[in-house]
């Protein structure tokens, strides 16, 4: 087997080094993930007492990621046959002698020193998408658990970190790497696409990755070159919101209707987006339907609600005559939720919001794609634009850890949000 047709040069590093903790950092597609799981899978090879254990942040994502990356790499190494393959619990375990790979979500680090190997001792520890964590001393507290054990002689736990660095230059993960890059017991290495020297990244993906580089270089650097470009004060750029003055201008057909609401009742705006989702994964925002009860004596309830937004709703599929595919609504608004279900049999979708700059991530992947267009109707034009071009980062959160954007007039800006991030596997926008 030549490994070296499996592992781009960039990784020799991991094979060479004597350092217990490794930092891999870096753009997306660099093939971090690829060879940190064939580097596990080969030691794990050459020592039968030898264990690896796989961290995510939520227990949740274990299966779509390292797991799936450990098998791969057994597969590439045609040596699968020797493992079992269990998912309940999750562990990939050699037949032969009984150690193995184990994986665990970290959602109580605390707990973690109870975490028990059947046979061996663990060797190597992988934390993946590090960013996820809090600080640092969440990842410590379980790394702790493992490093206090006595290894043969010669012999130490080494712990790999791997991400992609935050936007934000204040982010915990961004400055704690600054204070360990000299630290002899700690090895940070950079990687990127560009370190692709064994054109593993199809042609298709680095055409794509040139369409953001164009559309928005400092997405673009951010992304694929990995660097914590800072988040300025404007958190969108406009013109990547691209006007389209009618349907039939754009080279591609809508095929799917979707639905995204931002519920405010008797205190702030409610917004309602109509998404027209084409062949291609393009989003055409078709309307918007805005009240606000701002100046209002004769407030609207949650029934006036309902019966507005189902008029709406109705009005787009007698427009369009596409198919509805989803119906998004915030998942702390029950009260509309439930009048809807009550007065039309309907269920809108109830999305779990995550922080605002990863709802605001998404949204921008799919603007510097060159995917994202409007009509210009009455209520785009006076309410999803200007609140798009005025969504701004608060100031003074910009020098912290948990960047801000400043609550005011985004009940637009929240309703498409709110869209890209429940049907971001529909929209094509890897995460």
């Amino acid at each position: 087997m030549n490994v070296a047709k499996l592992v781009n040069p960039a990784f020799d590093h991991l094979w060479e080094t004597n350092a217990s903790n490794i930092i891999e950092e870096g753009g997306r597609a660099s093939t971090k993930s690829s060879a940190i799981s064939m580097y596990l899978a080969m030691g794990m090879m050459a020592d039968e007492n030898a264990n690896v254990v796989c961290y995510r942040k939520v227990a949740g994502n274990l299966k779509r990621s390292v797991y799936e990356q450990i098998k791969w790499a057994l597969d590439e190494l045609h040596v699968s046959w020797l493992f079992r393959f269990k998912t309940s619990p999750m562990e990939i375990i050699d037949r032969r002698n009984g150690s193995g790979f184990y994986f665990s979500g970290v959602d109580d680090p605390s707990k973690q020193k109870s975490f028990k190997i059947a046979k061996g001792y663990v060797r190597w520890l992988w934390f993946e998408e590090a960013t996820e964590f809090s600080n640092f001393t969440e990842i410590h507290t379980v790394q702790l658990s493992y490093t206090r054990q006595k290894l043969p002689k010669g012999m130490q736990v080494v712990t790999i970190f791997s991400y992609n660095p935050p936007r934000n230059p204040y982010d915990w993960i961004n400055e704690w790497v600054e204070t360990v890059r000299d630290d002899p017991d700690f090895l940070v290495v950079h990687t990127t696409y560009l370190d692709d020297k064994l054109h593993f990244l199809s042609e298709q993906y680095l055409h794509d990755i040139e369409k953001y580089k164009v559309n928005d270089h400092d997405y673009y650097r951010w992304q694929f070159l990995g660097e914590p470009v800072g988040l300025g004060t404007n958190v969108y750029k406009m013109d990547l919101f691209q006007r389209l003055e009618h349907l039939e201008d754009l080279d591609d057909s809508v095929v799917d209707l979707y639905f995204s609401a931002d519920v405010g009742h008797s205190v702030s705006a409610t917004a309602v987006g109509c998404y027209g989702v084409t062949y291609h994964r393009k989003v055409v925002l078709l309307d918007m339907w805005y009240y606000s009860p701002e100046g209002k004596v004769d407030k609207m309830a949650p029934d006036d609600l309902s019966k507005n937004i189902h008029d709406f709703v109705e009005q787009m599929y007698a427009r369009y005559g596409k198919p509805i595919s989803n119906m998004t609504m915030d998942s702390a608004e029950r009260a509309l939720r439930n009048q809807y279900h009550k007065d039309y049999g309907v269920d809108w979708h109830a999305v779990a919001k995550l922080k605002k700059p990863d709802m605001i991530d998404r949204m921008q992947n799919l603007l510097a794609q060159g995917r994202f267009y409007y009509l210009p109707t009455e209520n785009n034009l006076k309410y999803f634009i200007p609140q798009h071009q005025k969504y701004q980062w608060e100031e003074k959160s910009l020098q912290t850890d948990e960047p801000k954007v400043i609550k005011v007039d985004d009940h637009a800006v929240d309703s498409a949000q709110y869209f890209v991030l429940d049907n971001e596997d529909v929209l094509d926008l890897a995460w």
